[in-house]
């Protein structure tokens, strides 16, 4: 009777997972470590993935450096001894591809004894199903939901408006150095997708290699016209100080790995609708 499991959540790899008892010491991937954060419950620990290094990249990171959350550093090279010290219960990581984690090889958890959940945060979810099974676990691990007030919703009522009052184009991109520029398929990226629901005029770079990014040079993202770049903010792509100008176009900050809450979600949407018509 000792071991019957009285909690359990199927993952998006449609992976069953159980426990003895409700996890309460969760390590996390930090986009789903800052998430569950918003979402009322907090990591023990979060850890990065292969373009992140020693230092919790602040934009990234969300409430958690506030919230005193230690990182571990990158996933792949992460201290199993130190994460084991920490008596994890549970790990959160996300999936690209609904089979496998992104940051923190399996193998880790099953040496440790620990359950993996992996959430998807991939194009094969629309934006409101990512953030509501991030929700749907968070509520699993006991955090309150009950009259929480979503935030995405007046957000993106904004947003719409705003994007109904302008003819601006929109161009997504992660800066790869001078001579080089990764450009956002929209409909690879769930929020992406979203804006141009939202009526937001988001370009396609083109045809060509590459599922989620057009690589390509600076010229080609400025034959495309754009009246505002939206640039990825990560610490590990290149910034608008350092790339060259893309035609006469406005810059905001992006960033593709935003936490799938609802808080997170809704301040990159008031972003937008503030950037619109600038």
């Amino acid at each position: 009777m000792s071991d019957m499991k009285v909690w359990g959540f199927t993952d998006d790899r449609g992976t069953a997972l159980g426990a003895v008892r409700v996890p309460g010491r969760v390590v996390a991937y930090v986009r789903a470590g800052a998430a569950l954060l918003d979402l009322g419950v907090t990591p023990v620990a979060v850890y990065g993935s292969g373009h992140d290094g020693e230092g919790l990249d602040p934009v990234k990171a969300g409430e958690l450096e506030a919230a005193g959350v230690p990182y571990l550093g990158p996933g792949r090279v992460v201290d199993e001894a130190r994460l084991r010290g920490l008596g994890p219960e549970l790990i959160v990581d996300v999936t690209y591809d609904g089979k496998s984690s992104y940051a923190l090889d399996e193998g880790v958890a099953e040496r440790l004894g620990v359950p993996l959940a992996a959430l998807s945060v991939g194009n094969e979810l629309p934006l409101a199903a990512i953030m509501g099974r991030f929700r749907e676990l968070a509520a699993a691990l006991g955090a309150p939901g009950g009259g929480v007030v979503d935030p995405v919703a007046p957000a993106e009522a904004a947003l719409r408006e705003a994007a109904a009052q302008v003819d601006v184009t929109v161009l997504a991109l992660s800066g790869a150095g001078a001579d080089q520029v990764h450009l956002a398929r929209p409909h690879a990226w769930p929020e992406l997708a979203r804006l141009q629901e939202l009526g937001v005029r988001v370009v396609d770079p083109g045809p060509g290699p590459g599922a989620n990014w057009l690589t390509a040079d600076w010229e080609h993202a400025a034959a495309l016209r754009p009246d505002l770049v939206l640039f990825d903010s990560r610490a590990n792509a290149v910034g608008p100080g350092a790339f060259p100008p893309v035609g006469h176009a406005r810059v905001a900050p992006w960033n593709p790995e935003t936490p799938p809450s609802p808080a997170a979600y809704a301040r990159f949407f008031e972003g937008i609708a503030v950037a619109l018509p600038a």
